[in-house]
């Protein structure tokens, strides 16, 4: 059954129709930078949802493009686009074979937009199909004030699952928070003692949640003490400095007899991993969402004599990990809050280049674009 029409909660810009212009952040040429410029507003097909952009997250991957580094050159098909992909915003429009998405609708996106036909696609394993094209990378992206995205990508704040709860901060958080959801329920931690390389934002996130899901003990590693304190604030029990305490020091403050049970490395550097293999347990389990910028060695005789398990994890369980995250986000404030903590900076839109200085160099938590204003 259909929801009944959703009335506007707030005043913002007319729809725009065909042929009509709006703000975006482009990628205008290879080479470093970006740009704010008019554009023509993007146009609803079919199975389409027009989203007016509220929030969006400056994530790494947007780094990457800003500076245009061989990764951004790899990654991205062609010049000019709008990057951005962690967003939330209001519908405003709807393709005509649209039917479980309204105008109104309050909304997040998932950024890979799959084929449908793979093997994977076909067996339910989306998250995992061979032609997954990104939002923001391969195609226009939130970095602008509309977004056109399929239906099957949005994901609805539902009224009747709290979606009052959801700011517009946080549900611009869904993207990242599902990163450190499906990394940290990966494996089974009630009871568990876990180790989490890496304390950015996602890395606050996957503490926040480890303890929300009944981790025993949580320790947390990174070489910025601010982000160290924002990690503790979410609910690890140690957090380390590795640039000059090791692992092991946390395994004795806690009061642990034998190594770390489940491992979550989001920091993506080699020296991370190899410090975690040496403090698992026999059996433990690796979760690895960390994407590394060169090869390096790992002690393999350690990973086949302990038994350990190392498992990749690529974005988000579609949909699995939106239901686990919207679930647990509307019954837990403590954890809403928590989550909400990692945001540092909600910067309006044209002064992005704040924005992206504050998230490159890493000196604050999460940083948000706000695009409800004139612009």
């Amino acid at each position: 059954m259909s929801r009944p029409d959703r009335a506007r909660t707030d005043q913002g810009p007319s729809v725009p129709g065909a042929g009509d212009m709006m703000t975006a952040l482009r990628k205008t040429e290879p080479g470093p930078g970006l740009s704010l410029v008019r554009v023509p507003a993007p146009e609803c097909g079919p199975w389409d949802v027009k989203v007016r952009v509220l929030r969006t997250g400056i994530c790494g991957t947007d780094l990457h493009i800003m500076a245009w580094d061989s990764s951004a050159e790899s990654m991205c098909d062609a010049v000019p686009f709008t990057p951005g992909h962690e967003f939330y915003g209001e519908v405003v429009a709807v393709g005509a074979e649209v039917c479980d998405v309204q105008i109104g609708d309050r909304v997040s996106g998932e950024g890979h937009i799959v084929c449908g036909t793979c093997r994977n696609c076909r067996a339910g394993r989306r998250h995992m199909c061979i032609r997954t094209r990104s939002v923001g990378v391969q195609r226009d992206g939130a970095f602008a004030q509309y977004v056109v995205i399929p239906q099957v990508n949005v994901w609805v704040h539902e009224p009747e699952a709290g979606a009052e709860l959801i700011s517009p901060e946080l549900g611009a958080l869904f993207d990242p928070l599902g990163n450190a959801v499906h990394t940290t329920l990966k494996f089974p931690i009630v009871g568990e003692d876990v180790l989490i390389t890496g304390a950015g934002p996602i890395g606050q996130m996957a503490a926040a949640v480890a303890r929300h899901a009944g981790a025993r003990y949580i320790a947390v590693t990174d070489v910025a003490p601010h982000r160290l304190e924002m990690a503790a604030e979410c609910g690890a029990d140690a957090v380390l400095d590795v640039s000059d305490t090791r692992i092991r020091r946390a395994q004795a403050e806690l009061g642990m007899r034998e190594g770390f049970d489940v491992g979550l490395e989001i920091s993506g550097q080699a020296s991370a991993l190899q410090e975690m293999i040496e403090n698992m347990n026999h059996g433990g389990r690796i979760a690895l969402l960390g994407l590394p910028t060169r090869s390096f060695e790992i002690d393999w005789t350690a990973v086949v004599t302990r038994m350990l398990t190392l498992q990749g994890i690529y974005g988000r369980e579609m949909y699995e990990t939106w239901n686990a995250m919207s679930a647990m986000l509307t019954s837990s404030s403590t954890l809403r809050a928590r989550v909400a903590r990692t945001v540092t900076d909600v910067i309006p839109a044209a002064d992005y280049a704040r924005g992206f200085e504050i998230a490159r160099t890493g000196s604050g938590g999460k940083v948000l674009l706000d695009w409800s204003g004139e612009i």
